[in-house]
């Protein structure tokens, strides 16, 4: 878009989506930057259904228990809350209202809060694309507990559709090392440990999620579930 073009949309009371994602190895089928290919194409889907504009995608977040993969990029929590704080901030000031932040990272969720929280007078909400049920029905009824935590099949499904799809090599077809609820509840929102342990866990990438399990016809199915889930979302928010 131009800066008139952006400017008219405002004027027009006109809100944005912000995806947030990252940039990390998902596995021996999955693309490096998934989390960030999967929350821009929901994004943008939403945005064609809601009227939103879509801002660029921050890629470069916290992913420090994948570094020893090749291809992992990861930045602190201290620069990621800060870049996207003023990210936000900017926004914000330009006159966007509201701004949905979608997130595709679950080590995001803290920073990003930690930032929301730092401007209180802004319209900001924060979800993720997996947050809703019509997604969630979807992902419970294909792969049940093979979701897994990372490297999941529902996210590689919606890159086979957006990007290209990768054959399996034989050793992840299948499935991975299952995880124990105590290991879900301890780790939840990407808390793992340092990276040499964390590859030496799960060599190939996967954190019990079965990618092989994932199809282009599912990443279509779940790229729409979600685009029309966070555009219903986004236009209650915008007005309230």
């Amino acid at each position: 878009m131009t800066w008139p073009e952006v400017e008219a949309h405002l004027a027009q009371g006109g809100g944005v989506i912000l995806p947030t994602g990252s940039t990390e190895q998902h596995g021996p089928m999955g693309l490096i930057g998934t989390d960030a290919f999967c929350a821009t194409a929901v994004a943008e889907a939403a945005a064609d259904r809601c009227g939103a504009l879509v801002a660029p995608t921050l890629a470069l977040t916290p992913a420090p228990f994948n570094t020893a993969f090749p291809g992992t990029l990861s930045v602190s929590e201290p620069v990621f809350r800060a870049l996207a704080g003023e990210v936000l901030a900017g926004l914000a000031a330009q006159g966007f209202g509201p701004i949905y932040v979608l997130n595709g990272h679950g080590a995001n969720l803290a920073p990003l809060r930690a930032a929301i929280d730092a401007l209180p007078g802004a319209r900001i909400r924060l979800k993720s694309w997996w947050d809703f049920e019509p997604v969630n029905a979807l992902r419970r009824d294909w792969y049940g507990d093979w979701e897994g935590m990372h490297a999941t099949p529902s996210e590689v499904a919606i890159t086979m559709a957006t990007h290209r799809q990768v054959d399996p090599p034989e050793a992840a077809r299948i499935p991975p090392r299952p995880l124990s609820g105590d290991y879900i509840r301890a780790h939840s929102g990407d808390r793992h440990g340092p990276p040499e342990a964390h590859r030496r866990d799960f060599p190939d990438g996967r954190v019990g999620s079965h990618s092989a399990l994932a199809t282009p016809e599912q990443g279509r199915a779940l790229l729409d579930a979600a685009a029309r889930a966070v555009a219903e979302d986004y236009a209650g928010f915008a007005s309230a």
